[in-house]
């Protein structure tokens, strides 16, 4: 896999002050040979402090942290800094723009893609960039999630837990100064695993988190509220914005995933019926939901059990299911 970027930006960023610009994308089509996809990209430096990467829009029909970051990047100037802030509330700019979870040029899924490659299309392109580009420049990153049009998600922060002692410290100071109300060690497993953008910073020893802050690709008020509260604890716990102006103070319940494992799946394709809800607790062999079957009024739904016990982080947002849909995902407290 070559080391050589494809993207480039006209920014420095090693310039002291605020800049706003694109990271350019090259993409080749029928009405343009030569042309490039605009990624947005504002970065703020000032002082010797540490450099923290936010990204949003890596799945472009999730808001809450689109939104967050478009404010930021306006409110915050360069005296406000001690370090460097790398904002880019568009990451995978093509799907943000299509309202879509992949991208519509080459139907890649960002954060399956990490560390990515050059050579696989531009989505991966951009995971590339993001991998070996500005990972060597960060000491934190925070990538802003939500449920998509699929799930729907209680407010969390989640991060893998860290590949020693001293990387796991900095995981949980990161968790609970972003002050989620649940903060999630995870393994990724249900998921992306280590292709995601969080887990390929994890990788190289960076404190990095990722977040779900709602659902059903729409906006939801409390997850942008958390998603700019939390981004802004974060730059004031670690002293790269100690003059901003924001409670500090943290109540996050420090949960793990309970995996794949304990998830459930529809073995059928048909109407989901749910019967439990976010953030309830559940215990092992309590009913989960029904498949209903729309082409056979006659034939009885099946039931769905849980099969181990936990709090209930994400659920399906739509009815219409399919077979291998992840309908739950379960948590537990951190003992």
């Amino acid at each position: 896999m070559s080391d050589v970027s494809m993207l480039w930006t006209g920014l420095d960023y090693e310039r002291s002050g605020k800049q706003s610009d694109y990271l350019r994308l090259p993409h080749s089509s029928d009405l343009s040979a030569y042309g490039w996809i605009p990624i947005p990209l504002v970065v703020i430096a000032n002082g010797t402090g540490p450099t923290l990467l936010l990204t949003a829009g890596t799945h472009g029909d999730e808001y809450e942290g689109q939104i967050a970051l478009n404010r930021l990047a306006r409110e915050l100037r360069p005296e406000d800094i001690n370090g460097r802030v790398i904002i880019m509330p568009a990451l995978n700019f093509p799907a943000v723009m299509a309202g879509r979870r992949v991208s519509p040029l080459d139907e890649g899924n960002l954060n399956r893609l990490f560390p990515g490659d050059p050579k696989m299309g531009p989505t991966a392109a951009i995971a590339h960039y993001v991998d070996k580009v500005l990972f060597p420049k960060c000491d934190l990153v925070i990538d802003l999630h939500s449920g998509g049009r699929s799930l729907d998600y209680l407010p969390l922060a989640l991060a893998h837990p860290g590949s020693n002692d001293a990387h796991r410290e900095k995981v949980k100071s990161l968790l609970n100064a972003f002050g989620a109300p649940f903060s999630v060690l995870t393994d990724g497993s249900g998921g992306g695993g280590h292709t995601t953008l969080y887990a390929a910073a994890a990788k190289r020893g960076i404190p990095a988190l990722t977040t779900e802050l709602g659902g059903g690709a729409t906006l939801s008020p409390r997850g942008l509220a958390i998603a700019e509260t939390g981004v802004r604890r974060v730059l004031k716990h670690f002293g790269i914005a100690s003059g901003l102006d924001v409670d500090d103070t943290s109540s996050t319940r420090l949960m793990r995933s309970l995996g794949r494992e304990a998830a459930i799946y529809a073995p059928e394709g048909g109407l989901f019926e749910p019967n439990a809800d976010l953030g309830e607790m559940v215990a092992a062999g309590d009913l989960a939901g029904r498949i209903h079957f729309p082409d056979s009024p006659m034939r009885d739904p099946v039931e769905l059990h849980f099969s181990n016990a936990g709090m209930i982080s994400c659920r399906r947002f739509p009815t219409l299911t399919q077979r291998g849909d992840c309908l739950f995902n379960l948590m537990t407290d951190v003992q």
